[in-house]
């Protein structure tokens, strides 16, 4: 191998999930410049790579989203009205839902965020103000005292190596990756009732215990046999029975997350519903009860006549969410192997649908469900990555904690308000059942604030976190970890490293003094970012 390669830049950006996307344009629209990495072959994360249609709270088609997020939104459904066959109804439907899925208002297929996100950055490319290195992971770091120096990331493809230097250093990757490799100091899993004092939390921490994850899959139904070869380990997840599943993995039965009773979900593929009158608002129906439907992504009656013989269902079930162990602090073959797992879990799942499953009708089994691994960009079929729930954690100057805003705690008096808040979110605590063999955990949760404390680590001076790393709990990591909420975090990490870089400021100094601090907020909020929600009920 020759000599290794350096670059130097205003900002890197490790990660790029929304996160990381929103934290480079940010940082690229204040003037600086920045190398982003990502260890995939898509932008986007969770809305891409990991294939999952983006969570949202009710209100997204009016408020409670930052611009550059919205704008995001609109260029997706004028990505569908510029090339896509829609129907002439679709066409005109203003909040288009291309797959008209319950679980949000915008269900769409990964590639048609991917191509929106490449535009969003196309101009800054072509400056060559932004250099993008793909796929790259990050692999050690140089480390001054408080700051970060430097960061090295190997390529995937043939292991060489680049070293990126940069006055500040962004970590928006999927498991907080540069906190252990900067020394930052951190969390995992379960805190303990004693440590945070919330309702939800153990009497005792519990590191090793945290959500599952899962590899999800996209499917259509067409006539014919498409019935897979039996996987390796199927019989053994067609035997896992988890002791609170009340049943096997491998069924339409599952916990219900908030009664946690046992409860069955039909499944019924291309049903021949109208898409425009699908309401996916998970306040008035959470949108399960058909799981064809819940996350689908191309809803077949959107397009012209003939354009689609089939829906294109999106599958994160239950019955995929991976249990039998982390992937966080473990050797990397031990992460390669249970994301190997994961993914037998996920084609077992496929071949019970094919093979066992019951139908409406009686029978057993529907052959004619196919993967889609064109629409999720791999050979093998499933999801280019695993969609991960939970990260590390930095030990930060505020926590936010579930008290915080819990709706059993804090009622009508709405989530905590936080004078430094830099931006909003909203979404029901929502915890899937964990390593360490806990059920669902699902808090209703006000519509809450970001506190710019919870981006700043304590010690760590120019590091900051773009994503499920910032200073949350187990339990508040469940309603801050969803598509907006990131973006919205990532584009306020991107915001104040330029924001200090520009106004020869640190992002402590920024949080702390009250003067500064309202400077950056005012900026924030030109930028369209919404700092407080107004007067809302019934959610």
């Amino acid at each position: 191998m020759g000599k290794m390669r350096e670059l130097g830049t205003d900002i890197l950006v490790v990660g790029g999930g929304l996160g990381g996307v929103a934290a480079a344009l940010a940082a690229l629209e204040a003037g600086r410049r920045v190398v982003l990495s990502e260890e995939y072959d898509w932008l986007g994360g969770q809305m891409t790579s990991q294939a999952v249609p983006s969570d949202e709270h009710s209100w997204v088609e009016q408020f409670g989203i930052t611009r550059s997020y919205r704008q995001l939104r609109s260029a997706i459904r004028q990505y569908y009205r510029d090339h896509y066959p829609l129907a002439e109804a679709s066409r005109a439907w203003g909040d288009l839902n291309p797959g008209a899925g319950w679980v949000s208002r915008l269900c769409i297929e990964p590639r048609v965020a991917v191509a929106v996100i490449e535009a969003m950055l196309m101009p800054w490319r072509g400056s060559g103000r932004l250099s993008v290195l793909q796929p790259y992971r990050p692999v050690s770091a140089e480390v001054d005292g408080d700051r970060v120096r430097a960061v090295t990331l190997r390529r995937r493809d043939d292991g060489s190596e680049v070293v990126v230097s940069a006055d500040y250093v962004i970590d928006a990757t999927e498991l907080g990756d540069l906190l252990p490799l900067t020394g930052t100091e951190y969390v995992t899993g379960f805190e303990a009732w004693s440590d945070t004092g919330e309702p939800s939390a153990p009497a005792i921490a519990q590191p090793d215990n945290v959500q599952s994850f899962s590899v999800c899959f996209a499917l259509d139904h067409v006539e014919g046999d498409r019935t897979i070869d039996r996987p390796a380990g199927y019989d053994y997840w067609r035997n896992y029975t988890p002791g609170f599943w009340g049943g096997p993995l491998l069924s339409w039965a599952a916990p219900h997350p908030r009664t946690l009773k046992r409860v069955t979900r039909s499944f019924t593929p291309n049903p021949d519903d109208d898409p425009l009158l699908v309401d996916a608002d998970q306040r008035r129906n959470p949108g399960d009860g058909n799981l064809w439907t819940f996350r689908r992504i191309a809803a077949r009656r959107n397009f012209m006549p003939g354009t689609y013989p089939s829906d294109i269902c999106l599958v994160n079930w239950p019955m995929i969410d991976y249990l039998d162990g982390s992937i966080i602090d473990v050797s990397e073959s031990e992460k390669d192997r249970h994301i190997a797992a994961a993914r037998a879990l996920s084609m077992s799942v496929l071949y019970w649908m094919q093979t066992e499953a019951p139908r409406p009708d009686g029978g057993i089994g529907f052959p004619g469900l196919g993967l889609r691994g064109d629409v999720t960009g791999t050979e093998h079929g499933l999801a280019m990555a695993p969609y991960i729930r939970e990260s590390r954690r930095i030990r930060p100057m505020k926590r936010i904690v579930e008290q915080d805003l819990s709706f059993a705690v804090r009622g009508e008096m709405g989530a905590v308000h936080y004078r430094d808040s830099v931006g909003i979110g909203m979404y029901r605590i929502d915890l899937h059942p964990s390593t360490g063999g806990d059920n669902y955990i699902d808090v209703p949760s006000c519509p809450f604030e970001i506190p710019l404390g919870a981006l700043l680590p304590q010690r760590v001076t120019n590091l900051i976190p773009a994503g499920k790393n910032i200073g949350t709990t187990h339990i508040t990591n469940g309603c801050y970890r969803l598509h907006p909420v990131e973006w919205n975090i990532g584009e306020v990490a991107g915001a104040l490293a330029a924001w200090c870089l520009n106004q020869d400021a640190t992002p402590h100094g920024v949080q702390s003094d009250d003067k500064r601090l309202s400077a950056f907020q005012s900026h924030l909020e030109r930028r369209g970012i919404e700092r407080q929600w107004p007067d809302i009920r019934g959610y």
